[in-house]
């Protein structure tokens, strides 16, 4: 096993040293996800780095890139920038640079073509920010290069932005920066987990995760909370690991006094041990420990539809539940028939907190939902690492509960950051 987790990291390595190398090509390889292990050699192969145009640019901390889809088929935008920027192609074969703060327009002028200030071109423009400089669109900061890549009649907004900078415009929209450090380390330790996880199986070539809930939301790194700053700081470099691999260290809001295994909410997932489902006796504090909704019946009615089954609803009912209380699979009851569906897409659909539903009920108009939780329910509660926090529980103790049988490894040395 020591052997395989040397590998792993190399392989991170791998990543960091070709995003340093100028020009190099950069392979993300991996596994696939539900396996959690065995390296595929046959991933991904990503586009040459352009050299850095910004003669400070030595002075940023050695890490990562994480390549963040910030939009994709846009027609035009506005970004600003607060200083000297640099405007280049990929083979710099079109480039210049503005000095003084200002705003650029980036247009999509067809057929594969764009217009980034004054410089035109077929082909994928970088804005890269000077040291200290910040380029702003809508409404968030970010630090890092943009790219700027055609897409026919419009154009993606990437940005590549170093690992622990990632970081610090994740957590803040995770987790609120306000809670104890302690808290905020061990979601800086799990986001940065399932961050690495994600890079050893990007299948995209222009970009490695979004910056929404599809990964980790994700608001530019450009805006710095002190707190959450401490705790990316703090833990940089650390992982957790099982059985000497990276796993999706998967979290979620509120677990209704106790998290569930994987296979509760995905299935097709690999159980093992830190997603086997967890106590949490600290979370009861949170306004999302109980709540009661009242869902129209036309919302469930149109999901039973897409699920092909038509008629009027008549009953709702759980077909199985864990041991938590967490139902997993939710029958409706038509005029037209029943059918059994997964609670985790029912939940989605429709618009409840949580699968731990504690009482429901179909009535004339609307179906009443009561129970406990926000969230998937698998991995880290976050209400309650916050709970242990304030109750004086350190980040390592936190991460021990919520992902049991895990190991923190720290990484920095094997990708020099």
């Amino acid at each position: 096993m020591k052997h395989l987790l040397r590998f792993q990291l190399l392989f991170l390595a791998t990543l960091f040293i070709s995003a340093c190398a100028v020009p190099s090509q950069r392979a993300a390889v991996g596994a696939q996800a539900a396996k959690e292990s065995q390296i595929n050699s046959s991933a991904l192969t990503r586009a040459p780095e352009p050299k850095s145009q910004d003669p400070q640019a030595k002075r940023r901390p050695k890490d990562l890139t994480v390549r963040i889809l910030l939009a994709e088929k846009q027609k035009s935008a506005l970004i600003k920038h607060t200083g000297k920027v640099y405007i280049y192609t990929l083979n710099l074969d079109k480039k210049y640079k503005i000095s003084a703060p200002g705003t650029l327009s980036v247009k999509a002028l067809g057929s594969g073509k764009i217009q980034v200030g004054t410089l035109q071109a077929n082909k994928t423009i970088v804005l890269e920010p000077a040291l200290n400089t910040l380029l702003v669109w809508n409404k968030n900061s970010y630090s890092g290069k943009i790219f700027i890549i055609p897409a026919g009649n419009t154009f993606h907004l990437v940005e590549h932005a170093p690992l622990e900078t990632y970081l610090y415009g994740v957590l803040p929209y995770e987790m609120s920066h306000s809670w104890p450090l302690e808290a905020l380390k061990a979601q800086a330790v799990a986001a940065r987990t399932y961050t690495l996880k994600t890079l050893e199986n990007v299948k995209n070539q222009n970009f490695d995760v979004f910056s929404d809930v599809r990964s980790q939301m994700y608001k530019g790194g450009g805006k710095q909370y002190d707190s959450v700053k401490k705790a990316v700081d703090g833990t940089r470099g650390e992982v957790l690991t099982y059985q000497d691999k990276l796993f999706f260290t998967y979290y979620h809001a509120n677990c209704g006094g106790g998290t569930d295994d994987v296979r509760s909410w995905n299935p097709g997932a690999a159980s093992i041990k830190p997603l086997s489902g967890a106590s949490c006796k600290t979370d009861s504090h949170s306004k999302s420990y109980k709540w009661q909704m009242n869902i129209p019946r036309s919302k469930v009615e149109n999901y039973a539809k897409r699920v092909g089954l038509s008629g009027t609803l008549k009953s709702l009912k759980i077909a199985r539940k864990t041991d938590t209380g967490r139902a997993t699979n939710i029958t409706i009851r038509t005029s037209k028939g029943s059918k059994t569906v997964p609670c985790g897409n029912f939940r989605l659909a429709v618009g409840i907190r949580s699968c731990k539903i504690t009482k429901l009920s179909v009535r004339k108009n609307d179906v009443h939902f009561e129970g406990k939780g926000y969230g998937h329910g698998i991995g880290m509660c976050q209400d309650g690492a916050n709970g242990m926090a304030k109750d004086g529980k350190n980040y390592k103790k936190i991460l021990k509960n919520y992902y049991p049988g895990s190991e923190i490894k720290n990484i920095s040395n094997y990708y020099g950051i």
